[in-house]
């Protein structure tokens, strides 16, 4: 349920709302198609997690390109790396 509403959001987001403002995302995906694909992937907790990570890494001081949803097996890779530092 909870999943529903948050792509409905989403998805109303990039029908309406992100036509009307200029272009400012520094990625690719989109930070909202990545946020979908997350969600998609990961479920609503992990998903957005993931989406709240990458809009704050977008900025102007980064200079974003392409960064894709990080597969099930990357993902726990990267959990591992940061608990053995």
């Amino acid at each position: 349920m909870l999943k529903k509403l948050l792509v409905l959001v989403i998805k109303i987001y990039k029908r309406f709302i992100s036509p009307i403002l200029p272009s400012s995302c520094r990625f690719y995906p989109t930070c909202s198609s990545y946020a979908l694909e997350a969600i998609e992937r990961f479920g609503v907790f992990e998903g957005s997690i993931l989406a709240i990570k990458r809009i704050l890494r977008c900025h102007p001081f980064n200079p974003g390109g392409y960064d894709p949803v990080p597969t099930k097996e990357e993902l726990l890779e990267l959990k591992l790396q940061r608990r053995n530092k």
